[in-house]
């Protein structure tokens, strides 16, 4: 077997199992609006109006889509209340909590990538220091 270098070195343990694992879960949450739904949820929305207040910009239409799928991917428990009219609450799971938790390593990553020409300078290696000295 041979060993790694660079920048694969470390990643041995992840194989192609856990890799689709992964993609799945990275496409879950890059689905448009998933992740603000998320974020309101966090944030003490319950309500469908209030998830809609709070994720500016969705349908109505998405947003019940959205918010579905969520609860089949059971990261939002959705309740009915029988009042008059009916209630229907939409609450973030331990799960989202956890998926939450997860990805705020790639929120602050994403903090310093490219979005439009908004990206710091790269810092020079030591190599290209010592060649324009």
């Amino acid at each position: 077997m041979t060993s790694l270098h660079g920048p694969a070195a470390g990643f041995e343990h992840i194989d192609e199992e856990r890799c689709r694992g992964f993609q799945a879960s990275i496409e879950l949450v890059g689905r448009k609006w998933t992740a603000g739904i998320l974020l309101a949820g966090m944030r003490g929305a319950r309500r469908f109006v209030e998830y809609r207040a709070l994720v500016a910009g969705i349908s109505d239409r998405l947003l019940t889509q959205r918010l579905k799928e969520l609860e089949d991917d059971g990261l939002v428990e959705r309740t009915v209340v029988p009042t008059m009219p009916v209630l229907i609450r939409y609450e973030p799971t331990e799960r989202a909590r956890g998926l939450m938790q997860a990805l705020h390593p790639l929120i602050a990553w994403s903090e310093t990538e490219d979005r439009g020409g908004s990206r710091p300078a790269p810092v020079p290696s030591a190599n290209r220091r010592a060649q324009a000295e």
